[in-house]
């Protein structure tokens, strides 16, 4: 009688280390998968509005430089305004397509690993 009781109790514990393992991994998963705040939106857009200021202001100035060494019928300011911010609009949306594979890529990893722990609890 007292073998049955051993070995329900051990089994019990056994039960109660996975249950309590497989709850710990929850917790530490979700820690880990914490969603992005406000303050890294805000770096993000700053980011993009930076990359996307940063050619067109380069492009108004040598436009500026041009139009005092250069004069014509056509304004070389407009036109290296409008190359500026094509080139800046190409290069923040190079930038944030980067930005979403490697998102992508790290949820499909952590979806691989919690799949493959789940299985294991």
């Amino acid at each position: 009688m007292s073998e049955k009781t051993e070995s329900g109790s051990s089994k019990e514990r056994a039960a109660f280390s996975r249950e309590v393992g497989a709850k710990a991994a929850r917790k530490l998963r979700a820690r880990r998968n914490s969603a992005p705040g406000v303050w890294f939106g805000l770096g993000m857009m700053g980011i993009v509005g930076w990359s996307v200021a940063v050619p067109a202001l380069l492009g108004v100035a040598f436009g500026i430089w041009l139009d005092k060494r250069h004069t014509g019928p056509h304004s070389w300011t407009l036109m290296m305004l409008v190359i500026g911010l094509v080139i800046g609009c190409w290069l923040a949306w190079h930038w944030v397509s980067r930005e979403d594979r490697k998102i992508r890529e790290d949820k499909g990893d952590k979806e691989i690993q919690a799949d493959k722990e789940d299985k294991n609890e």
